[in-house]
C-alpha cells in the first residue's frame, strides 16, 4: 500500500457536502473510531491486537484517512487511496502511521493520547472523470503523471473555499507537477469519502 501522508489541517464535519451519505452505520463507526484508539494504545504499548473484521463490509477492501488532533491541532494523517486489506486493517494501519510515522509531528506520546480525536475518511473506489465533471465538496481528486501523483480529500477544496480550477491546480502542486498539467496529460481520478470522528458520533 501506497501512504500519502498529507491531509487538509481543518476538521471535517459533517455539515459540508462531501458527507452526503451514511454507507456506515453508527456501529460501524463505532467500531471503527474504538479500533483506532487500541491501535494508539497498542501501538505506545508496543503490543498487537487481533485485526480479524467483525462484519463482511468492513472485510471490504477500501481506501481511508485516519487524522489526529491533539485539542484541535492537527497532530497526524496517514492515508492509504490503494489497499490490499480490508478496511478493518487500513484504519489500524493508518491510524498506527499517523499517531508515529507522519514525518511533520513528533510521535504521539502516552501522555498525549487520551486527549487525542479520532477523524476517519473511509474513500470509495477511484473513478476517472473529465475536469468539468469535477464537484466540489463532492470529490476528492488523484492527479498522477508517471510516477507523480497529488491527492487531495474532498473537504480541503469545500474548507478552503477553492473553484474547480483551483482545485485541479492545487492538487497538481501536491503531485509535484506544474499546475496545469491536468490540461496537459495527466491523469484525473476522483472518489467520495465518508467522514466521521469522535465529536460526530458522541
Amino acid at each position: 500500500m501506497s501512504p500519502l501522508p498529507d491531509c487538509s489541517s481543518l476538521r471535517p464535519t459533517c455539515g459540508i457536502p462531501h458527507c452526503e451519505s451514511n454507507e456506515f452505520s453508527p456501529e460501524e463507526r463505532g467500531l471503527l473510531l474504538q479500533l483506532a484508539h487500541k491501535i494508539i494504545a497498542a501501538t505506545l504499548e508496543q503490543s498487537e491486537i487481533p485485526l480479524i473484521p467483525p462484519s463482511a463490509h468492513l472485510a471490504e477492501m477500501r481506501g481511508a484517512f485516519t487524522t489526529l488532533y491533539q485539542r484541535g491541532d492537527l497532530c497526524g494523517c496517514v492515508g492509504y487511496v490503494f489497499t490490499g486489506a480490508s478496511l478493518y486493517r487500513t484504519v489500524a494501519e493508518t491510524t498506527r502511521g499517523a499517531a508515529i510515522e507522519d514525518s511533520r509531528f513528533l510521535p504521539v506520546s502516552r501522555e498525549e493520547a487520551p486527549d487525542l480525536e479520532v477523524s476517519l475518511s473511509i474513500l470509495s473506489r477511484l473513478e476517472p472523470i473529465e475536469p468539468e465533471e469535477i464537484e466540489i465538496g463532492r470529490h476528492g481528486l488523484l492527479v498522477s503523471f508517471g510516477a507523480y501523483r497529488g491527492l487531495l480529500l474532498p473537504q480541503v477544496a469545500a474548507e478552503h473555499g477553492w473553484d474547480r480550477i483551483t482545485f485541479l491546480e492545487q492538487t497538481c502542486k501536491k503531485a509535484g507537477l506544474p499546475r496545469n498539467a491536468w490540461q496537459a496529460g495527466a491523469k484525473l481520478e476522483v472518489f467520495t469519502a465518508e467522514v466521521f470522528g469522535d465529536r460526530i458520533v458522541k
